[in-house]
């Protein structure tokens, strides 16, 4: 029998966006990544920033406008 071990994974820093995300909502490429108190993120692309920007703005911690890449 093998032995597996255990990897540890983290997520990447909020301004080091090195693969493409996509949007939560429509699945286009995300324009904006909306980052939670709990640590984690929501990604959008701009038409949907823009519908839930109030919204967003009231939970984030922070949001960082990516250039889609």
């Amino acid at each position: 029998m093998t032995q597996m071990t255990q990897t540890l994974t983290t997520t990447p820093a909020a301004d080091d966006l090195v693969v493409p995300f996509h949007c939560d909502r429509c699945g286009a490429l995300a324009k904006v990544r909306v980052v939670l108190a709990s640590g984690s993120d929501l990604v959008f692309c701009g038409h949907h920033a823009r519908e839930y920007d109030t919204k967003l703005r009231d939970i984030a911690v922070d949001i960082i406008a990516t250039d889609g890449e």
